[in-house]
């Protein structure tokens, strides 16, 4: 067993920055006002491949003998593990063979490849990738490059805890993502040897919380499950090795959901211009809840972006979940009764709230159920005093805010074909979005046709669009079209739309 002073010599004598670079301590200088702390983030993104991996990976290759150095090495990896050792092999010559669970980012696969390393796409967790690699590793008598669970590889992750002492030693509370477990032991066992009342907190997601469980059965324990938002610390099961010195340093450790994740990567970019992995994010986001629960103020606080390998596909779910992850948006599903003016009705029981979503499809001519999202910068507080004023204005309310299924799925589905055949036309409609626009919009459309159907999504963009049905007979539609050129909003008559009339009518010809 390796101790606390070896590790501390392994750390000072890391050769990591043949390959790796220091990292600037960059000020938050807008969230930092916002939850009245002084919050620093550790910028590891800016690393060759964009992650503090490659501090571990260099480490360890550099420490093996010529004989392990000639046969080659493999790793089981996520991505950012596979991107460090692919580099670090190729700029000391080595064969790299990288096991990623066939889940993992295109942009992480392509990466490893490009630095000239072998890809073996195979299972769909980091545990079935490390078994396989285990098999070929046996078979053709590589090393193994274990991606957190070994000394050389913590050491080198623990150059980061070296970085952020020299650079602010006056620190209060370091926040650490944990996957696997060797940046936070790395960290941890290089700043409490030297300045032990730092706080060291460890962050994990909710779903994939393996330090959490080993702390709690007091040895590592293999989780049934884990999410795959935060790939790259999707680890069912922590280290030993990791485990040890997580539980001997660490402070705390504090779990956050997907949402919060979404919502701290927007945070970095809003002070950065960076675009955080939701891996690179979890820290922040563990910082932010932290603080927030413990009502942590005036402190120097610090967290590691540890990662911005983000498949950019994937920034389309961050966008839509950050402001659940604030608690800035409320989504509720909201009765109302099915007349003409009701929706104008509801709107103005909002009291002037911005509108982000608004879904609604024709069922019966008695009732509507609504899908609502509405901003509550507030929080908890706010969404309560919301939901309470609109069942005293009379309207049956769920909170479907905390409703993975209602914001993963049910959002996008409401609608269908009406119970009962309507004599609709359909139009899109697109006008500049300001808090209001959207009452504004019902207030100018008034009440000359009964709306049988609305979608309505704000993103942020300077125009809203709306795509709204109308219960118009033919004999209407040219009085209808003509108050809809009165309005002045730029639309488009879609009732021949193949979409609509395959998914929302009954008159699809089959």
């Amino acid at each position: 067993m390796i101790t606390s002073e070896e590790y501390l010599k392994k750390i000072l004598l890391a050769p990591v920055y043949e390959a790796a670079i220091e990292t600037k301590l960059q000020p938050l200088k807008k969230l930092s006002a916002r939850l009245n702390n002084h919050i620093l983030l550790k910028r590891e993104d800016l690393q060759p491949v964009h992650s503090f991996k490659l501090r571990g990976a260099y480490n360890k290759l550099s420490n093996l003998t010529q004989q392990q150095k000639q046969k080659g090495v493999i790793a089981a990896s996520a991505g950012n593990h596979a991107q460090g050792l692919a580099l670090s092999a190729q700029k000391m010559g080595l064969k790299a063979t990288i096991v990623m669970p066939i889940t993992t980012p295109d942009i992480k696969v392509n990466s490893v490849r490009s630095f000239g390393a072998n890809v073996v796409l195979f299972g769909e967790s980091f545990d079935a990738a490390n078994s396989h690699s285990l098999a070929l590793a046996a078979e053709h008598g590589y090393t193994l490059i274990h991606p957190f669970d070994d000394p050389d590889t913590i050491a080198g992750q623990g150059t980061v805890g070296k970085e952020l002492l020299q650079q602010d030693p006056h620190l209060d509370k370091i926040f650490i993502p944990v996957g696997g477990g060797g940046l936070a032991a790395g960290v941890a066992v290089y700043i409490k040897q030297l300045l032990p009342h730092i706080k060291i907190i460890a962050v994990e997601p909710e779903d994939a919380a393996c330090l959490r469980a080993a702390l709690a059965a007091g040895k590592p324990t293999t989780l049934p499950k884990i999410g795959l938002f935060a790939d790259g610390v999707a680890v069912k099961t922590i280290g030993t090795e990791t485990f040890r010195l997580c539980q001997r340093y660490i402070d705390d450790v504090i779990t956050v959901s997907s949402d919060e994740i979404c919502a701290a990567i927007k945070d970095i970019f809003d002070d950065t211009r960076a675009i955080a992995e939701p891996a690179g994010a979890l820290s922040l986001a563990g910082l932010k809840k932290y603080s927030q629960q413990h009502q942590v103020e005036d402190q120097r606080l610090a967290a590691v972006l540890s990662g911005a390998n983000v498949n950019f596909h994937s920034l389309r779910y961050v966008s839509e979940r950050c402001e659940l992850g604030e608690q800035n948006e409320s989504i509720l599903a909201v009765t109302i009764p099915e007349k003409q003016g009701a929706f104008l009705a509801f709107c103005k029981e909002l009291d002037g709230r911005v509108i982000t979503e608004f879904n609604y499809r024709y069922s019966d001519n008695k009732e509507a159920n609504i899908f609502v999202g509405v901003r509550t910068p507030q929080g908890f507080d706010e969404i309560t005093t919301l939901t309470d004023n609109l069942v005293d204005a009379g309207y049956a309310v769920a909170n479907l805010s905390h409703d993975e299924t209602a914001k993963l799925h049910v959002r996008y589905m409401v609608g269908g074909v009406p119970s009962q055949h309507l004599t609709e036309r359909l139009y899109s409609f697109e006008f500049p979005t300001h808090p209001n626009a959207l009452l504004k919009f019902l207030n100018l459309l008034g009440e000359h046709a009964n709306i049988t159907l609305f979608h309505y999504r704000n993103h942020g963009a300077a125009y809203g669009q709306v795509l709204a049905g109308f219960e118009v007979g033919e004999e209407q539609v040219d009085k209808f079209s003509h108050h809809l050129d009165e309005l002045g909003f730029n639309y488009k008559d879609e009732t021949t739309n193949q979409a609509y009339r395959f998914f929302l009518s009954h008159t699809v010809d089959r």
